[in-house]
């Protein structure tokens, strides 16, 4: 069997939580017996990609992939005649939408596809595109995208039951081929990259800032209010994420920015705690990373953090500052309970390892077979 992934997310963004899940579906179907994993992407003439994926002859920045221009030009222009000359057997876009555009009938009913959506957050929520009429624009052509890959998909994959009951909500006739594929954690490499990183004695951490469901300007203010009340018991808070994405941020809020896997994993490590307050996820990547880096979790009610947050970890509601505030006293005060314990982390997070993960996928894929 041969299996097309596209891997544009991986050559746009690498730290990137859907590029991570790429490479982690991309490393499942590798090992799968039988079966040849290709890479497809668009990148500038000189990178390194093109070297081990399927690439267009056209060259694409890599800032600007995300363009409705470049979007057009490698489903409508490329992918289909490309899929076609390399004979694959399923295809799975990996980043929301991204299915061919204009396929024939024999191209359509020759390969398999899977369109793998992390989240509708393009079609529900409001997303950052610098005006007014450029978030519509967007709007409007997400809509368009993800639908078309909904209606030619022959399995859409979903990482939580919250996120498939928002595709259901959305596409009520797709509901026969939705199927739940829970992100990968590769629990083990979490748990023992290292890298020197330098940080405060005591903090908390909040990891992926720029979307505005994150809510972290909401997070920081109730921190600053907590720091001023008690400031000698409330730590520091770190922010993995731009300043840019957070403006106006209470002074004392540390960002830090453009790290490797292996920062982020020693910033997980020696945080006191992580907290994760987003209004909406499709999963919750971090939560659980952060588990499996035994660094104890406390995060917002609602959405997918219903399903990834440990037991016993300490909840929130997103919208009421008075009672974060409350909590977060408490939370300073006595740092870790019985739930807390690294080793219980670990093991509750290694529901989301690869091995779990890998044979979830192998269940789809024989679906399609």
């Amino acid at each position: 069997m041969k299996i097309g992934l596209d891997f544009r997310a991986v050559t746009a963004a690498p730290q990137s939580g859907v590029a991570r899940q790429t490479l982690a579906l991309h490393e499942c179907v590798r090992q799968r017996a039988d079966t040849q994993a290709l890479a497809f992407t668009a990148a500038p003439a000189d990178h390194p990609h093109r070297g081990k994926a399927v690439c267009p002859v056209f060259a694409s920045p890599v800032e600007g992939l995300h363009r409705p221009s470049e979007r057009w030009r490698f489903e409508r222009h490329f992918l289909p005649e490309a899929i076609t000359v390399h004979g694959i057997d399923v295809y799975v876009a990996t980043v929301n939408m991204g299915l061919p555009i204009g396929l024939t009938s024999r191209q359509r009913e020759r390969t398999r596809w899977v369109l793998h959506l992390h989240d509708v957050f393009q079609l529900t929520q409001r997303n950052r595109h610098g005006s007014f009429w450029r978030e519509k624009a967007y709007r409007f052509i997400d809509r368009l995208s993800i639908g078309h890959a909904v209606r030619l998909a022959d399995a859409i994959w979903v990482p939580s039951d919250h996120t498939a009951q928002s595709v259901l909500d959305l596409f009520p006739q797709a509901a026969s081929r939705i199927r739940v594929l829970p992100n990968a954690v590769p629990c083990e490499a979490w748990r023992c990259m290292q890298h020197e990183v330098f940080a405060p004695p005591r903090y908390w951490l909040v990891v992926g800032v720029r979307e505005l469901r994150k809510n972290v300007p909401w997070f920081a203010a109730a921190w600053a209010q907590a720091r001023r009340r008690w400031p000698d018991l409330i730590p520091e808070l770190v922010l993995i994420g731009h300043p840019d994405d957070v403006p106006g941020a209470p002074e004392g809020v540390r960002f830090v920015h453009g790290i490797q896997d292996a920062q982020l994993a020693s910033w997980y490590r020696q945080a006191e705690r992580l907290w994760h307050p987003s209004v909406a996820e499709g999963f919750g990547l971090p939560v659980v990373e952060a588990a499996a880096c035994g660094t104890p979790v406390a995060s917002a009610r609602g959405s997918a953090l219903d399903e990834v947050t440990p037991p016993g970890a300490p909840r929130f509601d997103p919208h009421d500052t008075d009672a974060l505030v409350a909590l977060m006293h408490d939370l300073a005060q006595h740092r870790r309970g019985p739930a807390d314990a690294p080793e219980r982390l670990q093991a509750w997070a290694r529901r989301f390892d690869l091995a779990a993960h890998a044979q979830r996928v192998d269940a789809l894929l024989q679906e399609l077979s």
